[in-house]
Parts: C-alpha cells; sequence; structure tokens
C-alpha cells in the first residue's frame, strides 16, 4: 500500500504557468484540455512583483494551475511556449499527492 502511494505521488504533478490575462490562460488551459495533456485547469487572479530587465515591476497576473500527471510534462512545456505571450514564461512542475479515485480521473483524462 505504501508503495502504491509514493508511485502516485511522482507521477501526479501540478504546473503552475504565469499569464498576462484571463484570455491568454483559458486559451493555453483549452489548447492543453483539448490535446488531453491535462484533466483540468483552476484560473486565480494574482498581484505579482519582480525583477525583469533591471527593474522592480509590479503587475496583476493570472495564474494557471493545470492537474495532471508527470509523463505530459515536456510535451506541455513546448505547447505553452509556443503559445505564450511572455519573452520566458513562468512554467513550474509541482509534484503532488491526491486521493486514488482522483488520480484515477486524471489518468483516464490524460490517456
Amino acid at each position: 500500500m505504501y508503495l502504491n502511494l509514493m508511485i502516485l505521488w511522482v507521477i501526479m504533478i501540478l504546473i503552475y504557468i504565469t499569464c498576462k490575462d484571463k484570455a491568454e490562460a483559458k486559451k493555453i488551459s483549452k489548447q492543453l484540455l483539448e490535446k488531453r495533456l491535462i484533466a483540468c485547469a483552476n484560473i486565480f487572479p494574482i498581484e505579482s512583483m519582480y525583477r525583469w530587465k533591471d527593474k522592480i515591476k509590479e503587475d496583476n497576473e493570472i495564474v494557471l494551475l493545470a492537474k495532471t500527471n508527470k509523463k505530459h510534462y515536456e510535451e506541455i512545456e513546448k505547447e505553452v511556449k509556443k503559445i505564450h505571450s511572455y519573452e520566458i514564461p513562468c512554467i513550474m512542475k509541482i509534484k503532488v499527492e491526491a486521493n486514488k479515485e482522483y488520480y484515477q480521473w486524471i489518468e483516464k483524462e490524460t490517456s
């Protein structure tokens, strides 16, 4: 049982992507869903502060949180880079744990 949980933890990931606006986050989400690379996307407004080209910036952005499994990460990264408006998009992979039923749903929707 413990081994099965560890395997799920290694396989499941969230992908954290910042976007310029809600339209861009929805466009990326839709493309990833249509290609069955993700099972679900959550979209949140955020305030960001960062250094860019030697200046400190403050912006309103949107976070796209995509739920998927590890095997799709590289393809997701390529897809996002193709359509993202940022010169250097934030695409972060976060390992997560989930209940068995939810994990099975992720697997079903991304295969």
